[in-house]
């Protein structure tokens, strides 16, 4: 090939000649230069580098130590690649430069404590089954609880826990028990304290949702939130993703904070938790001021539980064979053929109106509308 080039061919004819592609033609050509044929090296090469850099031994072990000393001490509880290249940058006498995240992670993975996790196929974007919450136009708080955990020699306790989608913004409430009108107080001292969102999300729990055991019910958190303006998001049942943010928090709660430490009494237990709070806020203080803006909001503002319910509901449900959804108890016709599908339920108080939206994962962008009924709530007196 090299002798064809040589007498005047072109490479890419010589390629064609050859059978071979143009870059074979390119990478032999270049090997042989200006020398001749006879004394060029034509035998194949490693494909690796001649020179190769490690990373020092001693760096190695002060990574992996500083992982052990994070995975003990840390007030998050988190010790990866990033919170260990902080760490060490802390620390200011080091013999080396600090690495980065990149070399961190391949000591991590050659020492066997990197999990790996992968997916099929990529994840929706955040909040994708809402236009604003997708856009970033709008920001969402989700609000779970967790249950069956009890004090050493102490009482049994209930964690209400929040969590914002796009700035990663959390809260923490342990008690002896959540009940509603402690959930109602939470909220407002939340939102006194950060400013209200565009959606809070929940489940389908009687103490969110109002109570299942009746049609049309709208509790009191419900009224919280419609009577500040922030529309309520109810997740599908028995539906995983949609809760996805929230319980990871509270997973990881439970692992960094009440996995690791024997509180003896609920005051103690409250003040870890606030201090957790408290620094995974200052740790996600760059992608908290990133987040969506909130609204302010002051105890002044407040205009009690007792006005009427006005505003917008959101229920996301997945249709059943016959094509129907339930919404606040009653099986509504959505499309016969929107079977066993996602769907957005949107209620309208003021317009006494509610619009089914198509929801699909592969195509979060494309929501159309399927189906719009008249609704009436029921008229009950609020106690």
């Amino acid at each position: 090939m090299v002798e064809a080039v040589r007498g005047g061919a072109s490479q890419r004819a010589t390629a064609r000649a050859f059978g071979v592609g143009l870059g074979t033609v390119q990478r032999w050509v270049a090997r042989a230069a200006d020398r001749r044929l006879d004394r060029v090296d034509w035998s194949d090469r490693p494909d690796i580098p001649h020179h190769t850099t490690r990373t020092d031994p001693g760096l190695e072990e002060l990574v992996l130590r500083v992982r052990s000393e994070l995975r003990e001490a840390s007030v998050l509880g988190e010790y990866g690649a990033g919170p260990i290249r902080a760490a060490l940058l802390e620390r200011g006498d080091l013999s080396w430069p600090a690495p980065s995240l990149r070399t961190i992670g391949r000591i991590l993975e050659r020492h066997g404590v990197l999990d790996r996790r992968r997916r099929r196929r990529p994840a929706p974007p955040p909040g994708w089954y809402l236009p604003d919450v997708r856009e970033r136009r709008l920001e969402l708080d989700s609000f779970d609880t967790i249950e069956g955990l009890r004090l050493v020699d102490g009482p049994a306790i209930s964690v209400l826990t929040g969590i914002s989608l796009h700035g990663g913004l959390v809260a923490a409430w342990p008690e002896r028990s959540i009940t509603v009108r402690r959930t109602v107080d939470a909220l407002l001292e939340h939102w006194q304290d950060v400013g209200l969102p565009g959606f809070a999300q929940f489940d389908n729990d009687g103490r969110f949702a109002g109570g299942n055991s009746t049609h049309d019910a709208i509790g009191p958190v419900v009224r919280a939130c419609l009577a500040l303006g922030v529309t309520p998001v109810f997740a599908p049942p028995r539906e995983s993703g949609f809760q996805a943010a929230i319980e990871s928090f509270n997973g990881r709660w439970q692992a960094k904070l009440w996995s690791r430490f024997s509180d003896a009494t609920l005051d103690d237990l409250q003040v870890r938790s606030s201090r957790y709070v408290a620094a995974s806020r200052r740790r996600h203080a760059v992608r908290i001021e990133a987040a969506p803006a909130r609204r302010p909001f002051t105890p002044a503002e407040w205009p009690g539980l007792e006005q009427p319910p006005t505003g917008r509901l959101v229920f996301l449900r997945r249709t059943t064979d016959t094509g129907r959804a339930s919404v606040l108890g009653h099986p509504l016709p959505v499309d016969q053929h929107w079977l066993h599908r996602l769907v957005r339920a949107e209620i309208d108080l003021g317009t006494g109106r509610i619009r089914f939206f198509a929801l699909r994962r592969r195509e979060p962008s494309d929501q159309p509308l399927i189906q719009e009924l008249a609704y009436e709530p029921a008229n009950r007196r609020w106690r």
